[in-house]
C-alpha cells in the first residue's frame, strides 16, 4: 500500500471530537463511558473521587479529582470498534472557557451534553456559539433522562428556539425518571431496553431489542404508555425536521440523543451512530505569507500541525511541560524534525506521547486528526504551527480581555526561585496572563477570565512547586488591547497602562463607563476585546 491510500485509510477512521457541556450536565461522565464501551478501562469510576469510589480517568489533576470538576482540557486515544477515537474532555466551567475555546479548535465534531431537567444552560450557549463561528457539526446528548425532568418534545423545543439550530430526535425515550426502560430506534423502528447490571453505570448496561410494533414491546412498555409513545413518535414524524448528513456537517441540523450517561442506558446506541455520523479529519484553512487563504489537505500535504495547548507537571517525577499537537496533514514519525514557523528554528520531535488521561504511550506515528504531546522545552507557544515545507501559518487561537486582576506574592521570599518558575509555566500555559506595568517591568499584574482561575494558580503553585502565596484582589473589572500609538493615548488617573507577554499595550479599567468613556476620547485608536 502505497503512502497517500495508509494516510488516506488511517484519517477514514479517526473521529476527533470535544465534549462541551454547563458544568454538572454530565460530560466527564460520558467520557469515562466511552473508555468503558471501548474496553479500556473495565469499571467506570465516579466523576467525584469519594470514599472507595474511583475518580474519573480523564480528571488527572489532584483538584480536579478532590472537587468533581474537570480544571483543564484533557487529550486522550483509543480503539471503539472499527473507529479511532481522539476525545478532547473540557471544562465545563466558565471560569476557564479560554482553555475550552483553544481546544475547540482542535476537533472536527463536538458533543453537547445537556441536563435534561435544566435544559440548555448559560455555558452551553456559549460553546456551542464558538462551534457555530468554526463551522464544527454538534451532536446533542440529552443527559439524566433516569432523573425526573424536563419533558422531551420541550427540550428539542429550547434547543432550537435558544441555540437557532434544527434538531431532529434519533431515537426517543420510553419512560422517564425511574420508569425510563429504554429508548425507541426511529430508523430502525426498534424498541432498545436496557437493563442495569451494576451500582453507578460501573459496567456496561445489557439491551435487548424488539420491533417497535412487536406484541412483546407492547406488553414490556404496557398500554397507557404504549400509546403516549406511539403518539409522540407520530408527532415527531409530522412536526419534525427532515434529517441528512450534509445537513448535520454543515451545522444545520443538530441530531439528538435521549440516554443517561451514569446508568449507561443509551450509552452504546449513541457511541455507534456517532462513530457513523461524525466527519473525519478534513482540510484546514491557513494563511499565506501574502495574507491569502489556502486549504491544507489533510492527505496529500506533508506532516503539519499545531500548538493548541501546553500543560506542565503532568509528569511529577520529571516537572516537564508537554506541548499538544493537534496534526492537520500528513503522517507523523517519531524522530521527525520539524519547522516552527514562529520562530523559523527546526526542532526534533524525539519522544511523541500519546495520552489517556494522564498516562503516556510513546508513539511511532500519528495521523491527522490525533492529538500529540511532546515535551517543551521552552520552544513552542500556544498557537504555534509546525510543520515539513513550512510556507503558512494556521488560523491564530482567540483569546479574550481579562476580567479580573491581583498582586500574588510568594510567603516565604527564600521560594522566589520557585515562585517564578511556576509562574513562568503557568502563564506558558495561558492559565493566567502575567502583565507588566508600562515602563515598571518589575511591577505585575496578574489576570484572569474567572475567579476559580485563581484558586487553581495558588493551588497549583503551592502543590506543584512547594510555594505558599498571597493574593491581593486590585479595583479594576475590565480590559482592552490597545492597538495604535499609545503615546497619544489619554486615559483617566484609575486606569492603568500594561504589557502583555507578548509586549502588546492593554489599558485596565475600574468600570465599564469608564472603558467606553476612554474609547471615546480616544478616536485614532481602537480598543480590542478578542484577539484572534
Amino acid at each position: 500500500m502505497n503512502t497517500l491510500n495508509s494516510i488516506r485509510e488511517a484519517v477514514s477512521k479517526r473521529r476527533t471530537f470535544a465534549i462541551i457541556s454547563h458544568p454538572d450536565a454530565g460530560k466527564t461522565t460520558l467520557t469515562e463511558k466511552l473508555l468503558l464501551y471501548s474496553g479500556m478501562i473495565h469499571t467506570a469510576g465516579m466523576v467525584k473521587g469519594r470514599k472507595g469510589r474511583k475518580a474519573a480517568a480523564s480528571d488527572w489533576m489532584a483538584m480536579e479529582q478532590e472537587r468533581g470538576i474537570s480544571i483543564t482540557s484533557s487529550a486522550m486515544q483509543f480503539t471503539y470498534k472499527d473507529a479511532i477515537i481522539n476525545v478532547l474532555d473540557t471544562p465545563g466551567h466558565e471560569d476557564f472557557s479560554e482553555d475550552t475555546y483553544r481546544t475547540l479548535t482542535a476537533a472536527d465534531c463536538a458533543i453537547m451534553v445537556i441536563d435534561s431537567s435544566k435544559g440548555v444552560e448559560k455555558q452551553t450557549r456559549k460553546l456551542f456559539e464558538v462551534c457555530r463561528f468554526r463551522k464544527i457539526p454538534v451532536l446533542t446528548f440529552m443527559n439524566k433522562m433516569d432523573m425526573p425532568g424536563r419533558e422531551p418534545l420541550d427540550l428539542m423545543n429550547e434547543v432550537e428556539n435558544v441555540l437557532q439550530i434544527h434538531s431532529f430526535a434519533m431515537n426517543w425515550p420510553i419512560g422517564m425518571g425511574n420508569q425510563f426502560q429504554g429508548v425507541v430506534d426511529r430508523l430502525a423502528k426498534e424498541c432498545v431496553f436496557f437493563t442495569k447490571t451494576s451500582a453507578g453505570g460501573a459496567q456496561k448496561a445489557d439491551i435487548v431489542r424488539l420491533p417497535l410494533d412487536s406484541q412483546e414491546a407492547k406488553d414490556k412498555i404496557g398500554p397507557e404508555n404504549y400509546a403516549q409513545l406511539v403518539q409522540e413518535l407520530e408527532l415527531l414524524e409530522m412536526a419534525g425536521n427532515p434529517f441528512t448528513v450534509e445537513d448535520f456537517l454543515a451545522g444545520k441540523v443538530t441530531p439528538v440523543f435521549f440516554a443517561s450517561a451514569l446508568t449507561n442506558f443509551g450509552v452504546e446506541p449513541f457511541f455507534d451512530a456517532f462513530i457513523n455520523l461524525a466527519p473525519c479529519p478534513h482540510a484546514r484553512i491557513a494563511t499565506l505569507p501574502d495574507g491569502n487563504e489556502v486549504e491544507i489537505d489533510p492527505i496529500t500535504t506533508p506532516f503539519s500541525g499545531y500548538i493548541f495547548k501546553l500543560q506542565a507537571n503532568m509528569d511529577r517525577r520529571h516537572r516537564d511541560s508537554m506541548a499538544f499537537i493537534r496534526i492537520c496533514s500528513g503522517r507523523f514519525e517519531r524522530d521527525l524534525i520539524v519547522k516552527n514557523h514562529r520562530t523559523g528554528r527546526e526542532i526534533r520531535l524525539s519522544r511523541p506521547h500519546g495520552m489517556v488521561a494522564g498516562e503516556r504511550t510513546t508513539l511511532d506515528d500519528a495521523y491527522p486528526g490525533d492529538i500529540i504531546g511532546v515535551i517543551n522545552p521552552s520552544l513552542f507557544a500556544i498557537g504555534d504551527t509546525l510543520s515539513i515545507t513550512g510556507g503558512f501559518n494556521y488560523k491564530p487561537l482567540p483569546q479574550f480581555q481579562p476580567e479580573i486582576f491581583a498582586r500574588l506574592y510568594p510567603k516565604d521570599v527564600g521560594k522566589r526561585k520557585s515562585f517564578d518558575k511556576g509562574v513562568l509555566q503557568l502563564s506558558d500555559e495561558g492559565a493566567i496572563q502575567v502583565l507588566k506595568v508600562y515602563e515598571r517591568d518589575s511591577d505585575l499584574i496578574f489576570a484572569a477570565v474567572g475567579q476559580l482561575q485563581f484558586e487553581v494558580m495558588q493551588y497549583r503553585l503551592r502543590d506543584e512547586y512547594g510555594v505558599e502565596t498571597v493574593l491581593t484582589p486590585l479595583k479594576y473589572s475590565c480590559s482592552a488591547w490597545v492597538i495604535g500609538d499609545i503615546k497619544i493615548l489619554e486615559q483617566s488617573s484609575n486606569s492603568v497602562l500594561v504589557l502583555d507577554r507578548q509586549n502588546r499595550p492593554m489599558l485596565l479599567f475600574t468600570s465599564q463607563w469608564e472603558k467606553q468613556y476612554c474609547i471615546k476620547q480616544n478616536p485614532k485608536l481602537q480598543f480590542v476585546d478578542v484577539l484572534v
